[in-house]
């Protein structure tokens, strides 16, 4: 094995792959899009699911929203970056199996993580709904008509990045990893 062909070598170039993706979907946010359509769920599920340390998924989505965050004059809030945590753990059940219905069920499955936890904590945390059993379900009802477009806009940037990754996973050998984990 020469040096041009090193594990570390291979290493820093999938780990460099993986991060342009992520930035990538976090740099897709500036462009118009319909309300709750962003890639934000999606670029969660894929770096649980493809980045070799759990650790390192978190952190990189989590820099690249907040990075995002304050490009865009947002506020972090704390429960929305709890709730992506959840999406990214979503993505680590991707890890061995990658196939697209795996990846579409990951994708719902996500998304209906962030829509429970995000409207529960509007509900606790707010005056808008009473602190009833009534209140929380209209918080839910509530927020349904926002569900259409996060369900729609997490499957479709899911669909951009692994197949994205898949295609040059294919085109460049290089950025494929043997299925042990590191």
């Amino acid at each position: 094995m020469t040096d041009h062909d090193s594990p570390s070598r291979f290493l820093s170039l999938r780990f460099g792959a993986l991060c342009a993706f992520v930035l990538a979907a976090a740099l897709m946010r500036w462009l118009p899009h319909p309300p709750n359509v962003a890639p934000i769920g999606a670029m969660a599920l894929f770096g649980g699911a493809l980045f070799a340390r759990k650790s390192v998924a978190i952190a990189m989505v989590f820099a690249a929203m907040l990075l995002g965050d304050l490009l865009l004059g947002f506020r972090p809030v704390p429960i929305v970056y709890l709730a992506f945590a959840g999406v990214v753990g979503v993505g680590f059940l991707l890890r061995t199996n990658r196939g697209p219905w795996r990846i579409a069920g990951a994708s719902v499955a996500g998304s209906v993580l962030f829509f429970v936890v995000t409207n529960f904590a509007v509900w606790a945390g707010g005056a808008l709904f009473p602190k009833t059993f009534a209140g929380l379900v209209a918080c839910f009802v509530a927020a349904i008509p926002f569900f259409h477009n996060t369900l729609l806009g997490d499957a479709f940037f899911a669909a951009v990045l692994f197949g994205g990754f898949a295609l040059a996973e294919q085109r460049f050998p290089a950025l494929r990893l043997a299925r042990t984990p590191q």
